[in-house]
């Protein structure tokens, strides 16, 4: 599996149902229970978040490669999930 981070801020809406259909996803799709997702808030890590290069939340990064960025769908998230759960 690979390494999925997940870029928020606790009061977005579009961050929450990210993270909502995150656990969707892993009931729907068995492949990915085992799969860790680091979940970064960048309100509270601003340095660390600093680091990436994005300006919308969620963002997703799979092994160090930005691969979505900003309102994202049920779809989106489906896929970034199966993808690294390979």
């Amino acid at each position: 599996m690979k390494h999925v981070q997940l870029f928020y801020q606790p009061g977005c809406p579009f961050c929450k149902a990210a993270l909502r259909w995150i656990n969707e996803v892993r009931k729907e799709e068995p492949q990915t229970e085992g799969l860790a997702i680091e979940m970064i808030d960048e309100t509270s890590r601003p340095d660390y978040a600093d680091q990436f290069d994005y300006y919308y939340v969620p963002t997703f990064y799979v092994d160090g490669k930005k691969v979505h960025e900003g309102i994202c769908s049920k779809k989106i998230v489906r896929s970034i999930m199966t993808d690294a759960a390979l």
